[in-house]
């Protein structure tokens, strides 16, 4: 069936791991007290597990990914969601501190809320965020917030830099020059073909010239880049939170639970290869994309 992009083939990273997971919700007046309410998914067997901070998008909240978290986290991954504001009318940079306040939490308050038995590796964190939440995640990595712990691997899905209003402290992270971005981490971009256009009268979330194409041409090798060629930038959401997404912003007509399937087999096959030393996931979907329940067109690889 054409329309539920239905590949022969497939990765174990592309289904759910074998791990039991379980979501966690922390609110700011829990102790020791996070910065902002957060939202995690984390493995119950026990055993020590690299870290995934995760920065939603606009307008959205921490728990419309939990499908999304879960099928990353059954892979053997702490998965750390924090809440940013829904709307722009708090400057970016805010969230940026945000973001680096719970990275900081995570060595004194992590522990305490996990499962009994259940360690955090603080040397193997990663960054990942979405749309708005994509500039977060950069803007941590490029250390325009200092924390404590550094990061070890960063990866966007359709990431966005939204024009700064000349009244917001906003960092800037778009510069035009290709390979600008002064990092010297592994990049990985997954950026969706329907996300430049408009929806109906509402204009599209991530315009060209500011998002996932300029993020991945700015990045340094090793990056990576994964175009989720027929859906719509928030088509990676829970199944509902995706329809609704849909009335304001271009969505594809594929299975979304494919595009979950698809997103987070490209984030776990990226962990695997740049938190755990293995990488042949990575290589299998760079050298043959349509093993992936996706189309991923194109698919590109800088390794040097």
């Amino acid at each position: 069936m054409a329309d539920l992009e239905h590949k022969n083939g497939n990765l174990g990273v592309f289904e759910p791991g074998y791990l039991k997971v379980q979501t966690i919700k922390v609110k700011k007046s829990d102790s020791p007290p996070p910065p902002t309410q957060l939202y995690i998914v984390a493995p119950v067997s026990e055993g020590t597990y690299p870290l995934l901070l995760f920065c939603h998008g606009y307008c959205v909240q921490n728990s419309w990914y939990s499908q999304l978290l879960h099928h990353i986290s059954s892979h053997g991954y702490i998965v750390v969601a924090p809440k940013f504001y829904k709307c722009m009318l708090i400057a970016l940079n805010n969230e940026v501190k945000t973001a680096a306040k719970v990275t900081d939490w995570l060595c004194t308050g992590l522990q305490s809320v996990l499962p009994q038995k259940v360690q955090p590796d603080l040397s193997k964190l990663a960054l990942l965020g979405h749309g708005r939440g994509g500039k977060i995640a950069f803007a941590l990595a490029l250390g325009h917030v200092p924390t404590s712990l550094k990061f070890k691997a960063l990866l966007g899905i359709d990431p966005v830099a939204c024009p700064n209003p000349p009244t917001w402290p906003e960092p800037e992270i778009l510069t035009y020059v290709p390979r600008s971005f002064d990092l010297s981490i592994p990049v990985g971009v997954i950026g969706t073909g329907l996300g430049n256009q408009p929806k109906c009268v509402m204009p599209p979330f991530a315009p060209n010239g500011i998002n996932h194409a300029g993020f991945f041409n700015e990045s340094k090798p090793p990056c990576s880049y994964f175009l989720a060629k027929n859906y719509g930038g928030c088509d990676m959401l829970d199944e509902s939170k995706a329809a609704l997404a849909s009335l304001v912003c271009k969505s594809g007509k594929g299975s979304k639970a494919l595009m979950r399937k698809g997103v987070g087999g490209i984030v776990v096959a990226f962990l695997k290869a740049y938190l755990g030393g293995q990488d042949d996931d990575l290589m299998a979907i760079v050298d043959a994309p349509t093993i992936a329940p996706i189309t991923l067109d194109p698919v590109i690889f800088v390794k040097e």
